[in-house]
């Protein structure tokens, strides 16, 4: 068992556990909802603001599983072999159970496609994921071998995936590179940034495909797979993705960020035939577009 006690008062009970135990605060929600930290022997929420030697006591194991419910949610699946399978996903699903969302998600819905009632491996399957407001093509493996191929295969920069994005401003180059370490913002756990303090290689390419009055429409190429890589990246140049809730200061509507993922190519991991698929972004994505063009 994990013992704290508080000794700076007037902070969120999930901010202040993720500064102690250096965790992040989905972590710490997890552990809320499991009931597994108390302060002073009792249960509180997330929002409770800790008291100067409130004692905090967390579970010893730190166990984040938690079992998920098979869920009949339709997938937009455009290729699918005994291997594996490439998905569109929508905007708005998240990929992996979250707090908030346990029920609703991509690994949900796998579960109910494979005929899997329930599981604790949240995993399942999901070779990269897509955070929950970008939309477009992913990888999902249908078994561990494959998982470990493909993943394996996007270190090794084996698998090209092409991503489009509204940002706001107009871009001048025509293409640049952001070479730019990606890590945990120190002030807001729950947020990525350019930084060089425990972060990790990322590298995005980019080019311009159509510059409005107030916003470039830019193709992204990564290199690297850090989370939120092109949001941080384009945001730390300057020009922040369109309508996105977390880097750009303007506010957002419910739709999130003007990102998709539009196509993925890459080399069949066992029968080594070229995969190549491109989906067009979401209706509301293309609307936005069409209202540039007036």
């Amino acid at each position: 068992m994990e013992k704290i006690v508080v000794e700076k008062e007037n902070l969120r009970l999930d901010q202040y556990v993720s500064e102690a135990l250096n965790i992040s605060r989905s972590k710490v929600q997890k552990l809320l909802k499991q009931e597994k930290i108390t302060v002073n022997k009792k249960q509180e929420k997330a929002s409770y603001l800790v008291c100067l030697d409130d004692v905090i006591e967390i579970d010893s194991d730190l166990d984040f599983s938690f079992k998920v419910e098979a869920r009949d949610i339709k997938l937009d699946i455009v290729y699918e072999d005994e291997y594996l399978m490439i998905i569109n996903k929508e905007s708005g699903m998240v990929v992996h159970p979250a707090p908030g969302h346990y029920d609703d998600t991509m690994v949900n819905a796998l579960l109910h496609y494979f005929n899997i009632s329930s599981t604790t491996n949240i995993r399942i399957g999901i070779v990269h994921r897509l955070d929950k407001d970008t939309s477009g093509l992913m990888m999902v493996a249908k078994n561990d071998e494959v998982l470990d191929m493909l993943s394996n295969m996007i270190k090794e920069k084996k698998v090209e995936r092409h991503y489009i994005a509204l940002v706001d401003g107009v871009i001048s180059p025509e293409t640049g590179t952001i070479d730019a370490p990606i890590g945990r913002d120190k002030n807001f756990r729950e947020k990525m940034a350019v930084t060089d303090q425990n972060s990790k290689e990322a590298i995005t390419h980019f080019k311009v495909l159509k510059r409005y009055k107030q916003n470039t429409l830019v193709e992204c190429i990564l290199d690297t797979g850090r989370t939120h890589q092109i949001r941080v990246h384009m945001a730390y140049i300057g020009y922040p993705v369109t309508n996105d809730p977390v880097y750009n200061k303007k506010k957002s509507d419910s739709f999130g960020q003007m990102l998709h993922s539009k196509s993925i190519k890459f080399n069949h991991p066992i029968t080594g035939e070229l995969i190549y698929f491109e989906k067009e972004p979401p209706k509301e994505f293309s609307d936005k577009l069409d209202k540039l063009e007036i």
